[in-house]
């Protein structure tokens, strides 16, 4: 390295727990890319003030997974600089306001640095930011004027302030609004009732680019409102809701045609759901900790075609989750009834035929701690391939051979069976 140096334009380096930095590499003008890795060994970032000083022709700079506690303030040097990666330095405490100066800087990665609480106020003028990248970070809230980044398109975490000595400095969901080319996955903080104004400026609906979304919300009474407008896009994938308090789930749920994925993770006022059977593209559905007591036709969207006019001698054909192969129940303590709808499906009269389908393609279903569930419904059975039932007593007595119960050839051609 003494002789070839200067002629280095991108390097990747390991250092051991004993090697000291190379102070050759100051003499690399040229650099363009840096990587130093570690085996095992946490770089303490003692020589980045002099590299900083001596390598500003660098384009991408990566100290990841390195115990470095700050960023010098040498770094404002590095106009050149697009890319830093400082993804999992732990015991990174501050970023410094001469960030301010990187003026090319494109993306920002801080995914997992526990100890930092902010991002410098300056974060706010990059405005040639692609990619902020802060998940599972200390960071507890966004900057104010964050919404001046109009060429963010990764924005993975915004973090609602809930108030208190960082609300003068930090922004609202008002400050989404303009940020129309975040896509991939964003998920939002903290969201709380008494956000509703700033919401209302926000909607999520004109991020098209946006195909995975969830809600983490401070358990309250007043979600209601705060939910309804916030309407993902049409083009939205997968869809995870955490702890809303509200007791019904917003209208644009069924609007989303394109949700493969949707999560309800203890949503503990919540004790009717919406027709999530009309949902043409649902392929995986998990429901925890909910206060549902039934799963009727009006969870597989049956209700609506019943009730539907129909004309003499037509048909009326409907296929409840089309695509669904995976549904997974946890903790819905309450639940007592899953309507099998045997009755009406195939159902004729003199002038008109119903045929109902239900979930044809699912093939796991696991269902855990929903103690008082009686029964499953034959369409559920019928398609399976895996079936898991633990701590669901009644289940257990009805289906289990080794007990005895009555119903157990019903789910003798699964292939897998485990019930505990």
């Amino acid at each position: 390295m003494e002789t070839s140096t200067g002629r280095v334009r991108h390097l990747s380096m390991m250092l051991s727990r004993k090697a000291s930095f190379p102070s050759s590499i100051h003499r690399a003008k040229g650099l363009r890319s840096l990587l130093i890795g570690n085996g095992g060994y946490r770089w303490d970032g003692a020589a980045l003030p002099d590299l900083m000083k001596q390598l500003t022709c660098i384009r991408s700079l990566n100290v990841s997974g390195s115990s470095i506690k700050e960023i010098p303030k040498e770094v404002g040097k590095l106009i050149h600089l697009r890319h830093l990666n400082l993804k999992g330095c732990r015991e990174l405490v501050s970023l410094p306001e001469t960030m301010c100066d990187l003026c090319n800087l494109q993306s920002l990665d801080v995914i997992r640095c526990w100890s930092l609480k902010e991002l410098p106020r300056a974060t706010v003028k990059l405005i040639k930011l692609r990619h902020l990248c802060i998940y599972d970070s200390g960071v507890a809230f966004m900057p104010k004027g964050i919404e001046r980044l109009t060429c963010l398109r990764t924005l993975d975490w915004f973090i609602v302030c809930g108030g208190g000595e960082n609300e003068s400095k930090a922004a609202n969901l008002r400050e989404l609004k303009n940020l129309n080319h975040i896509g991939g996955s964003l998920e939002i903080k903290r969201l709380r009732g008494r956000g509703i104004e700033s919401a209302g400026e926000a909607p999520l609906k004109n991020k098209k680019r946006l195909l995975c979304l969830e809600l983490h919300f401070h358990f309250n009474h007043e979600n209601d409102n705060l939910i309804e407008v916030l309407q993902p896009p049409s083009e939205l994938e997968r869809l995870s809701i955490y702890l809303y308090g509200g007791i019904v789930l917003p209208n644009w749920m069924i609007a989303l045609t394109r949700l493969q994925e949707l999560r309800l993770y203890y949503c503990e006022n919540l004790e009717v759901l919406p027709p999530l059977g009309r949902l043409p593209n649902l392929e995986s559905l998990e429901l925890r900790g909910l206060q549902v007591r039934r799963l009727d036709g009006g969870f597989v969207g049956i209700e609506e075609v019943e009730n539907a006019n129909i004309n003499e001698r037509e048909i009326a054909r409907v296929i409840a989750f089309p695509k669904l192969k995976r549904l997974y129940i946890r903790g819905l303590y309450k639940l007592e009834e899953w309507d099998g709808i045997e009755r009406r499906v195939g159902e004729e009269d003199a002038t008109t035929t119903s045929i109902f389908i239900i979930m044809p393609q699912l093939q796991h279903l696991k269902i855990e701690f929903s103690t008082l569930l009686r029964a499953l419904p034959d369409y559920v059975l019928a398609p399976l391939e895996l079936l898991i039932v633990t701590g669901c007593p009644n289940l257990r007595k009805r289906y289990n051979k080794e007990e005895k119960g009555e119903h157990w050839h019903k789910i003798s051609h699964i292939q897998d069976v485990i019930i505990s």
